[in-house]
């Protein structure tokens, strides 16, 4: 469809994607109708401070708005706010108070909801929106102790905060080390190490098998856990039950070409956590929920829409704030066969803080991870983005030592 052809786009999920990707269309000069639908009722807001300042008390509710309300009327959208969408067809999306709206084009950027355990109390914590995390919030203020399933994300970034507020914290984690999925079993040692050294409880290979009539959890040992909260911090399950009488297979997410246009579907783009885009690198579409990665893929569809000029190609990217230091990733660790130490003795039994490792496919650079040091991190950047050999990553390596 040309850009000249799209007289009104329609954007489903009203969050980070969502609103990126309103600013992308008008950035690139489009200037017909989008409308905005969103299942909350609150305005488009940022997700990481929920399980950091927000979740601390540091930052009141209005700090994580991505923009102000009268900002709305400047980029002339219509929201559709407390609006869950139902159902879509080529060229119209039905909504959950029985009204329908056509459209030219719909992106979908619903976001993903937060994994609950079967049969999962409704006293037990989840952190996905911004109810959660003042839920939470308020609930940790009372508390002495806390029990997370599962040392991700989230469980790591609300453990740190809980930590912080001297609350004793217990971590149940199904793998062997945490993150060992997104970071491999040596490098999860090293979040593990910094949930222990903060004098958090770290329980590693743990079933669960649920809770008994006290909301006490039950696990596949026998032992049971008590504590003041609770929180399951499992992932999250793309938010695509809408779309399931379509006729699209959403089993994997949306799978998308590399520009966000979904597979088999006329006129449906999709961006963030629901989209699975295609990957050059890898040579299959990747579908990743972080934060970068939705603003890149809102800004491509934006332009793509619009008829704008792409944007670059960028190297992923994420990161996550816990336990007084910052742990980023640049790159792609999924064909890593390897890893060299580039800063730092973490992976040597010493401090984690400062540690540095390559991740590289044979002599080929594919993603670097740091641990609180996040400027000799972004130096290697460039050279993921390359493909450096490890000659040159040892050579930067040298002039950072």
């Amino acid at each position: 469809m040309q850009a000249e052809q799209v007289r009104h786009v329609l954007v489903v999920g009203a969050g980070l994607g969502g609103l990126r990707t309103v600013e992308a269309l008008r950035s690139n000069g489009y200037d017909g109708r989008i409308s905005l639908v969103g299942a909350e009722e609150h305005l488009p807001y940022d997700r990481p401070p929920l399980s950091k300042q927000l979740l601390a008390g540091t930052w009141d509710a209005d700090r994580v708005a991505l923009r102000a309300a009268d900002a709305y009327d400047d980029l002339g959208v219509r929201a559709y706010l407390g609006t869950r969408a139902t159902g879509w067809q080529p060229g119209r999306v039905e909504l959950d108070d029985g009204a329908t709206l056509h459209a030219d084009a719909v992106v979908v950027a619903t976001g993903v909801v937060a994994r609950r355990l079967p049969d999962q109390p409704d006293t037990v914590h989840t952190l996905r929106t911004l109810d959660d995390s003042l839920a939470l919030r308020a609930a940790l203020d009372t508390a002495s102790s806390l029990t997370i399933v599962g040392a991700g994300f989230v469980g790591a970034e609300v453990a740190s905060n809980a930590r912080d507020r001297g609350i004793d914290v217990t971590v149940l984690e199904a793998l062997p080390v945490p993150f060992a999925r997104a970071l491999g079993e040596d490098l999860g040692g090293l979040c593990a190490r910094l949930l222990v050294e903060s004098g958090a409880r770290l329980r590693t290979g743990v079933g669960i098998d649920g809770f008994d009539d006290s909301g006490a959890l039950l696990l596949a040992d026998g032992d049971r856990v008590t504590a003041d909260v609770t929180l399951v911090g499992i992932g999250g399950e793309p938010r695509l039950d809408w779309l399931s009488g379509s006729g699209i297979d959403v089993t994997r997410g949306l799978v998308c070409d590399a520009s966000g246009r979904v597979d088999g579907a006329d006129g449906l783009w999709a961006v963030g956590d629901v989209a699975a885009w295609w990957d050059d690198v890898l040579g299959r579409p990747t579908r990743r929920e972080h934060w970068t990665n939705t603003v890149e893929q809102a800004a491509a569809v934006g332009a793509a829409i619009a008829g704008g000029e792409p944007p670059a190609p960028t190297v992923p990217y994420f990161w996550s704030d816990q336990f007084g230091l910052k742990v980023q990733l640049f790159g792609r660790p999924e064909p890593a066969t390897r890893h060299v130490t580039l800063h730092g003795d973490g992976l040597d039994g010493g401090p984690v803080k400062g540690t540095v490792v390559g991740l590289l496919r044979d002599d080929t650079l594919v993603a670097v991870a740091g641990f609180g040091a996040a400027r000799r991190v972004a130096r290697y950047r460039a050279l993921v983005g390359s493909g450096a050999t490890i000659g040159e990553v040892e050579e930067m390596a040298a002039t950072l030592a």
